[in-house]
Parts: C-alpha cells; sequence; structure tokens
C-alpha cells in the first residue's frame, strides 16, 4: 500500500510516518484492493489532528478524522480505530444482504475573486468518479463517507439522484423529473 503523508503547520517524521504506516496496512485484511490512501497532519490550536483517505478500486472512499490533546501517535490510534469500525460495521451488513459471497469478491465486483463579498461564493470543488449503483450500495457508501447526502447514478434509473439522511434516522432520495 502506498501511504501519502503530508503535514498542516506540523512536521512529519519517520517515527510517524512509520507508525501511520503499520496501523494503516492492518485494513488490508479486510479489503485486498487498498492500493493508496492519503492522510493529513495538521494542529488545530492545541489539538492534533489526523484525516484519512483511503479509495478504493471499486469506487467506494474510507474516510475518518479525529484529534487528539495528547500527540498525533493518540490522534492515528483513533483514526485507525474509526476506520476499522466502519469496516467491520459495512461488512456485517454486506454478509447478511450477501450471506453465500465472500466481501472481498462482493467489495471488487461492485463495484473566484471577482464576486462581490456580500455574496457567498463557491469556496471548494470537488469531482468524483460517478459509477452507476443501485440505491442500496449508495447507502452504504454515504454510511461510510459520514457525510449528510451522496450524489450518484442511479443503474436503475441511469439518472443522477441525490440520497441524503433524515433527522428522523432513514433515508431520502431525490429523482429528478423530466
Amino acid at each position: 500500500m502506498k501511504i501519502t503523508i503530508r503535514g498542516k503547520n506540523a512536521q512529519v517524521t519517520d517515527a510517524l510516518k512509520g507508525y501511520v504506516e503499520k496501523r494503516l496496512t492492518k485494513l488490508t485484511r479486510y479489503f485486498d484492493s487498498i492500493q493508496e490512501a492519503q492522510v493529513t497532519v495538521s494542529t488545530v490550536g492545541d489539538n492534533y489532528a489526523v484525516e484519512v483517505t483511503i479509495p478504493l478500486n471499486n469506487g467506494m472512499i474510507l474516510r475518518g478524522e479525529d484529534m487528539s490533546r495528547e500527540n498525533f501517535y493518540e490522534a492515528v490510534d483513533l483514526v485507525s480505530e474509526k476506520l476499522e469500525r466502519q469496516v467491520r460495521k459495512h461488512r456485517t451488513k454486506l454478509y447478511r444482504k450477501f450471506r453465500h459471497q465472500g466481501l472481498k469478491t462482493l467489495i471488487m465486483e461492485m463495484g473566484e475573486d471577482n464576486k462581490k463579498e456580500d455574496e457567498p461564493t463557491i469556496v471548494k470543488t470537488k469531482r468524483f468518479l460517478m459509477k452507476p449503483m443501485p440505491v442500496e450500495e449508495a447507502i452504504l457508501q454515504l454510511n461510510l463517507l459520514g457525510h449528510d447526502f451522496f450524489v450518484f447514478s442511479n443503474a436503475e434509473t441511469e439518472q443522477v439522484n441525490v440520497l441524503y439522511k433524515r433527522k428522523d434516522g432513514n433515508y431520502g432520495l431525490i429523482e429528478p423529473e423530466l
């Protein structure tokens, strides 16, 4: 696994790199498809923050971030535990749904300044591959990312849909009407 570590307002030492690699390579026992991981370590006030993003070959993304008041090593431990909990939680859901298929096999298959200051501006743009997927897979992806909404191409209707998490814990789906 190729691990890219960068620091924001923080020095990335060889010991920290080694520790991060040791903790994150444990995730390969769940997914053979983990090729790379991006890790950002930063200091926010008196806290030490670590953010990890792991793109999987099937288009899914594992993501976790956490902070510690002690040091980066404790923050790395917290993030890796959070990622392992995410993986175990979704592995259990997948096993219940697809009892006779292996998890690894299943995962492989699833696969500007000129504006007025008063007006809101776009401060960040994200681009991502939108592979067609069923709604159930979109729900899994939404939970893996830990976001409130997820934009995806619905495999059944071949249209772009938005899946969002409701306050009552259920999900909502926005479908275009043409």
